[in-house]
């Protein structure tokens, strides 16, 4: 099992207390990292402002992230994380709550791994966030970059 953090990219208060007590209940135990915007996201990946201490090339498991988010959206995030060499091979899966395709297929053009719609049901949700983590945690060989 792959044990290096998750970065969890969401800016709902709610989603992401909901989105930790499941990963509590998936018996996940990896660090999770919070970035309640796109930019503490991109300075958490890359090692800058409050995150410099960092060493950029301990890279996140998995990116959970939400496209709702202020300031740089997820698909600014997506996009920055996938023109670097450093990131581009993170797995990241999107956690849409938009209705409608478009967003999803811009996701999936700009390179996420996956794109879940977050279930407003809070079982289904649950059930979600640890098959999706069981997967890219347990299962999902993940590429070795140089």
């Amino acid at each position: 099992m792959d044990k290096r953090p998750i970065l969890l990219v969401m800016s709902n208060g709610g989603d992401v207390g909901h989105t930790l007590r499941a990963l509590a209940k998936s018996d996940i135990q990896n660090e999770v990292v919070v970035a309640k915007d796109g930019v503490e996201a991109l300075e958490y990946l890359f090692g800058k402002g409050k995150y410099d201490h960092r060493d950029p090339d301990e890279l996140p498991s998995l990116v959970l992230l939400d496209l709702e988010l202020p300031g740089i959206d997820g698909l600014g995030v997506l996009r920055q994380i996938r023109t670097s060499e450093l990131t581009k091979l993170v797995p990241v899966v999107v956690l849409a709550s938009v209705e409608g395709d478009l967003e999803l297929l811009r996701s999936y053009r700009l390179g996420a791994n996956s794109c879940i719609r977050k279930p407003s049901d809070p079982g289904k949700f649950d059930l979600t966030i640890q098959l999706i983590t069981r997967y890219w945690l347990s299962l999902n060989e993940p590429a070795q970059g140089p």
